[in-house]
């Protein structure tokens, strides 16, 4: 990778992916917002202003999009305006100036109704088929099945689904980073990891969640009775929550499996369920206070 662009740099994964880059490559970061990320004020709705801001880049990351907090606030044609057509407008104009690479951001949430354990916890992984379920699932995996299309000997694309990482109480986030989240940085890190890959399909999809202790045979239980896996799984983790009096969950329904990634990319979440306490305890930001 030499020059770098990334849409929707005011956003959360924009702005880590501007904090990973650009201390080794050229990067221009394009939003609509701005932000100490972003270097042009660009609407990517906009097909005429891209071209020539993706000339002379070989690598576009694009994290632009609406998102499931916008589901009811947003139209279902801002939806599609911006998490497909503008996409479209971004693989047109990547292959007009001869970008080599894509690396689109997405979500676990697009498998939907899939995510959804009934009697066990479903096993996700990137053969799971999605069933989307909001306007935002259904927008995310049309903007994925259009990249594939536009895939190519040209035009390399890498699809990062990852799972939920944004700030929330302390202990579910801790218990979700052993199923079903992920620290933003390390997401950051599988995008430049998909990015330097050097021997890569004309397509490709990767899920990308925090490292599971559990076991596809730990399904059934986790479902019943999650305490005791964890427990079993991770007792470290089951301590902290005695020495706090933290209540276990309930049920647990899904479990993201991000096995392919740290076969193929070599990447391997670095942040886990201990390191979120750690930033609680640090009093960080990120993680609110328990429920």
């Amino acid at each position: 990778m030499h020059k770098i662009i990334i849409t929707g740099s005011s956003g959360r994964i924009g702005r880590a992916l501007h904090w990973r880059l650009c201390r080794s490559y050229a990067v221009d970061g394009i939003d609509i917002s701005p932000s100490s990320a972003t270097s042009k004020i660009i609407d990517i709705r906009d097909y005429a202003s891209l071209p020539g801001i993706f000339e002379g880049a070989d690598t576009i990351f694009h994290s632009a999009a609406l998102h499931a907090p916008h589901v009811g606030i947003f139209s279902a044609k801002d939806f599609y305006d911006i998490n497909v057509s503008a996409t479209e407008n971004i693989c047109k104009a990547a292959l007009e100036a001869g970008v080599s690479q894509i690396i689109f951001t997405s979500t676990t949430a697009l498998y939907g109704y899939a995510n959804y354990g009934q009697e066990k916890a479903v096993w996700v992984n990137e053969q799971t088929l999605p069933q989307p379920k909001t306007i935002y699932h259904k927008t995310k995996l049309e903007a994925e099945n259009l990249l594939k299309a536009y895939a190519g000997n040209r035009l390399s694309i890498s699809v990062i689904r990852m799972s939920r990482c944004f700030p929330e109480p302390a202990q579910m986030m801790a218990v979700y980073r052993l199923h079903r989240g992920v620290d933003y940085r390390d997401v950051a890190e599988a995008h430049l990891l998909a990015g330097l890959l050097k021997e890569k399909k004309n397509f490709d999809i990767y899920v990308i969640s925090g490292n599971t202790p559990f076991l596809d045979s730990d399904c059934r239980l986790l479902f019943e009775n999650p305490e005791s896996v964890i427990r079993e799984r991770h007792p470290l983790l089951a301590k902290e929550f005695d020495n706090r009096n933290w209540r276990f969950p309930d049920s647990i329904d899904r479990v993201y499996d991000s096995s392919y990634a740290e076969q193929i990319l070599g990447w391997r979440a670095k942040r886990g369920p201990l390191e979120v306490l750690k930033q609680f305890d640090n009093g960080d930001f990120e993680i609110l206070p328990p429920l």
